[in-house]
């Protein structure tokens, strides 16, 4: 990628996100802790990038057998330089999508609740481009409600499909209610229930109808019905379609 489009892709941070304008601390991370909330569908990295000076630290070494990175001297531009240069639209238009539902839907508080997910393709460490999912959880806010620190995980998702919806999610974490299959022009996001999302993740565990009524003691009409809700919203026709389109979208 060239520089220029790297520089316009860094520009969306300056320009549509509130950066941190002071540094921000956050407590000992505990990445099994943070990590269980997300299931690995495949060989992924993870850093943390602090949007105050676009510093990384806790880089994971498995970034050198993905991308063929050194850990312990990438830096943001490296990573963004994966990207595949068809794709760089899309990101950047993205990235301007969640930072604006971010700031008009979300309040400070729920800033910290939330997964964002999106994939694109990006640079393999043989020159071999793949598709990754991207997701990130904010961890740091400055005073002023500005992006402090930010995990970032990059899965390689080419074996569960090789082409993009170009859609992105917001998943919500500690019972906040997730936004899923979203586009940069749509006003109105799909948006999946609490319950909804424990059948999906369930379903993707493997089990039937009659042992999720059972684990969630509820009824197993309920669930059918809960099941039959949750392909309408993601606009598939079996639980096989609506379970790829969640693993896709960060959901399970």
């Amino acid at each position: 990628m060239a520089g220029k489009e790297i520089r316009h892709l860094q520009e969306i941070w300056d320009s549509t996100q509130k950066r941190a304008v002071e540094n921000t601390d956050f407590p000992l991370l505990q990445f099994e802790d943070i990590t269980s909330k997300i299931i690995s569908l495949g060989p992924f990295y993870y850093y943390i990038v602090d949007f105050f000076d676009m510093s990384l630290s806790h880089v994971s070494q498995s970034i050198l057998e993905i991308h063929g990175l050194n850990p312990e001297q990438v830096t943001f531009q490296d990573i963004l330089g994966t990207i595949h240069p068809e794709d760089i639209p899309y990101v950047q238009n993205t990235e301007r999508a969640i930072a604006d539902f971010y700031y008009s839907k979300l309040t400070p508080e729920q800033l910290l609740k939330y997964k964002m997910n999106y994939s694109f393709r990006s640079r393999m460490a043989d020159g071999t481009y793949a598709l990754l999912n991207h997701q990130a959880i904010l961890l740091t806010l400055d005073t002023n409600g500005g992006f402090g620190k930010s995990l970032n995980i990059h899965t390689r998702i080419d074996h569960i499909s090789t082409v993009n919806n170009f859609k992105f999610s917001l998943i919500g974490l500690d019972n906040e209610p997730s936004f899923m299959n979203m586009t940069v022009k749509e006003n109105m996001p799909l948006e999946l229930s609490k319950r909804e999302i424990e059948i999906m993740r369930l379903l993707g565990e493997g089990l039937d109808s009659s042992q999720i009524a059972e684990q969630l003691f509820i009824s197993p009409k309920t669930v059918k019905k809960h099941r039959s809700n949750i392909l309408n919203k993601l606009n598939v026709k079996n639980t096989s379609q609506a379970i790829k389109e969640a693993m896709i979208a960060g959901m399970i």
